[in-house]
C-alpha cells in the first residue's frame, strides 16, 4: 500500500513538474521530455495529467471581441469605471464558471499594489468561487475588511462569508465584521454597530479603495431565503414593496433605490463603500438576477462589473 502510495504521489509531483514546463516556462513536448529524461509520448500524457488532476489552472488571456464589444457596450451604457465581460459557455451546469476565474485574476492584480489598499469585500456563491481561485500571495501591507457579518441565523458561520478565505490565502491583515447578517431588530443593529470595535470595523469599509460584491435576487430562490437569512414572510413582503435585488442584505428596487424598512431595517452589514472615491465591482451573472444587477447598475450602487456575455446581452437588451 505504502508504495503504491508514494508512486502514485511521484507521478503527480513528474505530472506537476511537466505541467509547470509545458503552461508556465513554454517547453514543448519534446523539450519537457529532455529535461525529464522521458520519452516525448510520457511527457505528453504527464501534461495531461496535470490537467485533468487540476494541477494546471489556465486562464485565457486572449481578448475575444464579442466580449470586448459587450464590456465596451455596457460601460458607455452605465458609465462603468471598470467592465469584464467573459465567455458563455452553453453546455456548462456551472453558475460560477468563467466570471469566477476572471474576479479571481482583477483581485489578484489589486493586491498586487506596491502601495497599502484598503480592500472591502462581500459575499455570495460567485465571489466565494473567485476568492478559491486565488494564488497564495505575502499581502502584509494591506488591509481586507469584511462588509457583511459573519454569523448565520442558527449561530453558526455563514458560509458564503468570504473574509476568512482571503486572509488564509493572500496573508493580508483581516478584518472580518463579527455580527449576525441581520440583527433582529433596528433597535439591536444600533446598539451593536455602537460598540468601539464594530464602529472601528465600520469606518474601515468606508475607507475601502476597491470593492467586491455579489449580487442576489429576491426571488423564491433567492440565497438569502433559501440559506435562512429572511423568512418566506420577508420575502414575500420585499417582492411587494418592489425589491428585485440585494446587495450584502440591502435590498432594492427596479431602480436601484433602497427599500423603506422592512429588513433594511435590520441588515447588519456596512453600507456600500463610495462609489466617488474607489471602485465597487459586482461579480454576478445568470438571467434570474438581471433585472437586480440592472437595477444596481443604474443607480449606480456598484461602478464595476465582471459577468458573461450571456448576462451582458441580457443587461443590453
Amino acid at each position: 500500500m505504502s508504495a503504491r502510495h508514494d508512486n502514485g504521489t511521484t507521478r503527480l509531483d513528474d505530472a506537476a513538474r511537466a505541467g509547470w514546463l509545458y503552461y508556465v516556462a513554454g517547453n514543448t513536448q519534446e523539450e519537457i521530455a529532455t529535461k525529464m529524461g522521458i520519452s516525448r509520448q510520457s511527457a505528453q500524457r504527464l501534461v495531461s495529467l496535470s490537467v485533468s488532476e487540476g494541477l494546471i489552472k489556465v486562464r485565457l488571456d486572449h481578448p475575444i471581441g464579442h466580449c470586448l464589444d459587450l464590456a465596451a457596450r455596457l460601460q458607455s451604457r452605465f458609465a462603468l469605471d471598470h467592465c469584464e465581460v467573459v465567455p458563455s459557455d452553453p453546455t456548462s451546469q456551472s453558475s460560477t464558471i468563467g466570471v469566477a476565474e476572471a474576479a479571481a485574476a482583477e483581485i489578484e492584480r489589486c493586491l498586487r499594489a506596491t502601495d497599502p489598499i484598503v480592500m472591502a469585500v462581500g459575499t455570495g456563491r460567485t465571489l466565494k468561487a473567485a476568492i478559491e481561485q486565488i494564488q497564495p500571495m505575502e499581502c502584509p501591507h494591506h488591509k481586507i475588511v469584511s462588509l457583511t457579518g459573519n454569523i448565520a441565523p442558527d449561530g453558526s458561520a455563514a458560509f458564503y462569508n468570504v473574509i476568512f478565505n482571503v486572509a488564509d490565502t493572500v496573508k493580508a491583515r483581516s478584518f472580518p465584521m463579527p455580527l449576525p447578517v441581520f440583527a433582529s431588530s433596528a433597535r439591536e443593529r444600533e446598539l451593536l454597530h455602537a460598540q468601539p470595535m464594530i464602529s472601528a470595523t465600520l469606518a474601515l469599509a468606508a475607507e475601502a479603495n476597491t470593492t467586491f460584491v455579489g449580487i442576489g435576487d429576491l426571488s423564491p430562490e433567492a440565497p438569502l431565503l433559501l440559506d435562512g437569512f429572511i423568512s418566506e414572510a420577508d420575502q414575500k413582503a420585499l417582492q411587494k414593496a418592489g425589491a428585485v435585488g440585494e446587495i450584502c442584505g440591502w435590498c432594492f428596487d427596479a431602480e436601484g433605490r433602497l427599500i423603506d424598512g422592512l429588513v433594511n431595517d435590520r441588515v447588519a452589514s456596512a453600507p456600500i463603500p463610495s462609489r466617488e472615491q474607489g471602485r465597487v465591482i459586482a461579480i454576478a451573472m445568470g438571467a434570474r438576477k438581471a433585472a437586480a444587477i440592472r437595477a444596481a447598475l443604474t443607480r449606480r450602487l456598484t461602478n464595476g462589473l465582471i459577468t458573461n456575455e450571456h448576462t451582458a446581452t441580457l443587461l443590453l437588451a
